[in-house]
């Protein structure tokens, strides 16, 4: 499929290749729909195999945070950015002054903020070339490192799943088995382990893995049979495609409620997967919404109180979102999506309304 197609496809407005040969910056910036407002997401940077899997990937990621504001109701469209290549190998003031230099040339259409292997004070670099940057760590008023207000919202969302599933306002005593516990994971195991739950973990970092087992009492789980460990709740909080033909049949678990991004390989394919095994799968980008909620109060005068109240909300969000699936008779996934798509088509029809009616007076004039 050409670019071309991949964006009518996936309904696209905008992307941006920007190269800069003095710094090695090779990054993608996709702008989704800025119906709502301008388009807002992260930056990840990340050794792509190839250049077409890194599209591939910001295409995906761009399109999920329209859903995400949308959903969480947000005056915000979606956007992504990845920067191609090695974290440890790459990293530079001038690299990401010159990806700031881009997003500036956008005009506001796009706000950035940091992402996988991005640190705030990376994001306070990118600032030197543009104010369409978000999550900063030097400026008075600045978010900061949005992943413990994400690792709230999806614990949030999995409190609303256990709910609706398991008939449980609380989650003492519950097996949650946790897949990556990175900046989010390790977060969400502060929050459960605090509420009383047994948790199960695994990470390809040894060390992060020993010092939150030491925090929270977790079990350290393999790699490759954490998925399918005997639990209440599966929680992926790693990168994203985790649930697939392989995986899908061998979950345990009654609840799929973590904070990764695109957990489902094939949105269609394996959302029906797991609604037929009688899984309840808290869509991914509802629940991960708190990071979008803590950078987008920035843009306002960032109040901690406001987030954390927005943040709560995805509770009853989940709730939403389970109820219509079941009266619906479709995946969560689907459910999630009309719920926003409606959002979105609400402001698009009341724009090209506005629209109309100023040109009918304009001709009229």
């Amino acid at each position: 499929m050409s670019l071309f197609d991949s964006m009518q496809t996936m309904k696209h407005e905008q992307v941006v290749f920007c190269s800069d040969k003095a710094t090695g910056l090779k990054a993608i910036i996709a702008i989704h729909d800025t119906t709502l407002g301008p388009a807002l997401g992260g930056c990840r940077m990340w050794p792509y195999k190839n250049d077409e899997a890194a599209l591939e990937d910001v295409l995906r990621l761009s399109r999920g945070m329209t859903y995400k504001a949308a959903a969480a109701g947000l005056s915000l469209g979606g956007g992504k950015a990845v920067i191609i290549g090695d974290p440890e190998k790459i990293k530079s003031q001038a690299l990401f002054r010159a990806f700031g230099r881009f997003v500036n040339s956008l005009g506001g259409r796009y706000i950035t903020a940091e992402d996988v292997n991005i640190k705030p004070s990376d994001m306070d670099y990118v600032a030197m070339e543009t104010r369409s940057v978000t999550g900063l760590a030097s400026v008075p008023g600045g978010s900061g490192d949005p992943s413990p207000i994400t690792a709230l919202g999806v614990f949030y969302g999995l409190k609303a799943a256990v709910k609706y599933k398991l008939g449980k306002d609380s989650l003492k005593g519950l097996k949650v088995a946790v897949q990556g516990v990175g900046s989010v994971g390790s977060y969400l195991c502060q929050y459960l382990s605090q509420e009383g739950v047994e948790l199960f973990i695994s990470d390809i970092n040894e060390e992060k893995l020993a010092e939150i087992s030491k925090k929270t009492g977790a079990t350290i789980t393999a790699l490759d049979k954490i998925h399918s460990a005997d639990v209440d709740v599966f929680a992926p909080c790693a990168l994203g495609g985790g649930l697939n033909d392989e995986t899908i049949p061998q979950i345990k678990a009654k609840v799929i409620a973590g904070g990764a991004n695109n957990q489902l390989l094939e949105e269609d394919k394996h959302g029906q997967a797991i609604t037929d095994r009688g899984i309840l799968y808290a869509p991914d980008y509802v629940i991960n919404a708190g990071g979008l909620i803590s950078v987008y109060q920035e843009l306002k005068g960032y109040k901690l109180d406001a987030v954390k109240q927005k943040t709560s909300e995805i509770y009853d969000t989940c709730l939403e979102i389970f109820k219509e699936s079941e009266e619906q008779n479709i995946p969560t996934h689907q459910a999630s999506d009309k719920i926003a798509e409606r959002r979105v088509h609400a402001v698009r029809n009341i724009v090209r309304t506005q629209v109309t009616q100023f040109n009918s007076s304009w001709v009229k004039a």
